[in-house]
């Protein structure tokens, strides 16, 4: 089933229905009222859900309406829990090459996480808000999962069980702001604002054979103003799958129902030709990504990072051409006057 939450002027919004094609919703009041009560009861109210996603979808849901994504706040507005991973060692292969440096060898055993804020998530049509463009603003395309509860010490394997549902997200960087931060050696913080989250979360049932073993197998878009800079591949290159990243988070801690743990930024890895030089035919799910693919290949990097009134899309299409989770589609914004 497809679930998504709808802006009422509260802060945890109206949970609603979705039907398989993104065309109609239904409110599901009377089933529960936000998505946390779903997550925190999931083996109850998960299936009276799912009885109306398919009155939906047969088109016998009697008070259906046409979905807005544009009425949407992130599937989960707020979460206990935000852990972000990057399980894509070839983003960090990248970013280690470009700075001639080695990437060390656990990294490639143990995935590398931060925690960041999970008290403002923001909808998939918000306005990004940023206080300055000097602050290098940068989008960053991901898969993200909802999880329910998972005990302390989980292996993997038994992890990827822990898994309620799946997203898209928009991890947006402050890039010129991390390098001070890092160099505390404490961690991301100011140059990590708030997250958005595609329209609708899904179960892993509608993804059919695209998910195996906590990997999805489909292609993420990124058009950055209404040009596509991204058709990266989220399965084959994902060096840690969900179940490893989950239970990184639970070795020390039980982790809860209503945690999102993010993917980190979606990356493949480039083809090199007979001269020694290596293209990236798939894109980058970010700029920094790119910028670092210009270092390598010509030694400095030539784009530069988003501006006010640009435009991010991030989507994720089924093998049938047809949009899963709907589209982040953001504007970069400065701050109200």
């Amino acid at each position: 089933m497809k679930l998504a939450t709808y802006k009422d002027g509260s802060r945890d919004g109206q949970l609603v229905v979705v039907s398989r094609d993104l065309g109609t919703a239904h409110y599901a009041t009377g089933i529960a009222s936000k998505m946390q009560q779903v997550l925190d009861d999931w083996g109850f109210l998960s299936p009276q859900l799912q009885d109306l996603y398919d009155q939906l979808n047969s088109g016998r849901a009697r008070h259906a309406f046409p979905f807005d994504p544009a009425q949407c706040m992130a599937p989960l507005p707020r979460a206990y829990q935000w852990a972000d991973g990057s399980a894509y060692i070839n983003h960090v292969e990248l970013v280690r090459k470009a700075r001639n440096s080695e990437v060390p060898e656990s990294f490639y055993t143990d995935p590398l996480m931060y925690q960041g804020g999970s008290d403002d998530f923001i909808g998939p049509c918000d306005d990004v808000v940023v206080p300055s463009e000097a602050m290098g603003i940068d989008f960053e395309a991901e898969i993200a999962v909802i999880t329910g509860d998972v005990k302390m010490g989980t292996d993997a394997d038994q992890a990827l069980d822990g898994i309620r549902l799946v997203m898209i997200a928009n991890d947006v960087s402050l890039r010129n702001l991390i390098p001070a931060e890092l160099a505390k050696g404490f961690g991301f913080f100011q140059s990590k604002p708030a997250t958005a989250f595609g329209p609708v979360a899904v179960t892993l049932d509608e993804l059919g054979d695209a998910w195996d073993h906590g990997r999805l197998h489909l292609t993420v878009q990124s058009t950055w103003n209404g040009r596509k800079v991204g058709m990266c591949d989220a399965g084959p290159e994902m060096t840690f799958h969900f179940g490893q990243l989950i239970a990184h988070v639970a070795k020390t801690r039980n982790v809860r129902a209503g945690s999102i743990i993010g993917s980190g930024t979606v990356s493949n890895k480039g083809i090199t030709d007979a001269s020694g030089r290596t293209d990236w035919p798939k894109g980058y799910s970010c700029i920094a990504e790119k910028r670092c693919i210009e270092t390598i290949q010509d030694g400095k990097p030539s784009t530069e990072f988003m501006k006010f009134g640009d435009t991010i899309r991030i989507e994720v299409k089924g093998k049938d051409g047809a949009s899963i989770f709907g589209a982040i589609d953001q504007a970069i914004a400065a701050p109200a006057a």
